[in-house]
């Protein structure tokens, strides 16, 4: 009686190597993105997900593509999925970021979070991404798998909201290596609505947990 949900982060790509902020710019996966991608779907596809979502951005469209592949389920896009908008931002290093914009910057890492020329809140991402969820396991039945792929801010911050973190606690977790996924599992549909929190930035399986006492 456990329905799951396993939310994807895309693979690597050359902007993740050079530590640029893509945001919504659509870049592609890189060679190494492209193995972790395939790597990553052989272990996913042994969960049987009935149904694969995914953002359209192409990094996370190609890498829910090789989870598709294996399984025959066919990828459905979502952009509510799309990794938050950074505006201007976008395209910049970290060094770079804090060189334009310091004073946003210091208030974003202070929890004084304002708004980046052409950029979305935190809170903005994350009712959208767990908007897309919430409505993705409506058809979800017992013993089902649903996979979601997006991107490593969107992810974090839309899976906090979904699971009701106040946002004042999100900075608490940690983002998600390229190709590691979080996992979410409702133990007892009928009995017990709850989604519980089984893995975060993992990259093996998840494992159902017999107790939580030895």
């Amino acid at each position: 009686m456990t329905r799951r949900v396993v939310l994807w982060r895309h693979g690597r790509t050359e902007w993740n190597v050079a530590g640029r902020v893509q945001g919504q710019t659509d870049t592609a996966l890189d060679e190494v993105g492209v193995r972790q991608a395939a790597a990553a779907a052989a272990r996913l596809a042994s969960l049987r997900p009935v149904r694969i979502v995914s953002s359209d951005l192409q990094r996370a469209r190609h890498t829910a593509e090789e989870l598709s592949r294996l399984t025959g389920v066919s990828v459905e896009l979502d952009e509510r999925l799309r990794e938050m908008n950074f505006g201007e931002r976008e395209g910049l290093t970290w060094k770079e970021s804090w060189e334009r914009f310091p004073d946003l910057m210091k208030a974003m890492l202070e929890d004084r979070e304002e708004r980046f020329p052409g950029a979305e809140l935190h809170a903005e991402a994350g009712a959208r991404l767990s908007a897309a969820v919430t409505e993705a396991l409506e058809t979800l039945e017992d013993e089902q798998t649903l996979v979601v792929v997006a991107h490593g801010a969107v992810l974090r911050v839309g899976v906090c909201t979904f699971l009701g973190f106040p946002e004042a606690t999100w900075r608490t977790f940690a983002g998600l290596s390229n190709c590691s996924w979080i996992a979410l599992e409702q133990i007892s549909p009928e009995h017990d609505t709850r989604w519980r929190l089984t893995e975060w930035n993992a990259g093996t399986l998840p494992e159902p947990v017999m107790s939580d006492d030895g």
